[in-house]
């Protein structure tokens, strides 16, 4: 569902605001409407990502080898 917002904005933004959206041949609001959706779409995969880079650090990486010695064992004082 659409719906109408008022926005402020400098009077020079607007212009080039308006120049760029007839050089694409689309309205201002039809060129906002795409940016956001861009800006939104791009902080969802952002926070998809970080959450599974997140997991990824919690779960840890199995390097290999085998533990031979507790951390007591290493650290003992002869």
């Amino acid at each position: 569902m659409k719906q109408n917002i008022t926005l402020s904005m400098e009077k020079d933004l607007i212009r080039k605001s308006k120049i760029l959206a007839a050089k694409r041949e689309i309205s201002i609001s039809k060129l906002l409407s795409r940016e956001l959706t861009r800006i939104l779409s791009d902080e969802d995969l952002y926070e998809s990502a970080q959450k599974r880079a997140t997991a990824r650090l919690k779960k840890g990486v199995h390097l290999g080898g085998k533990i031979l010695a507790t951390r007591e064992e290493l650290h003992e004082r002869r």
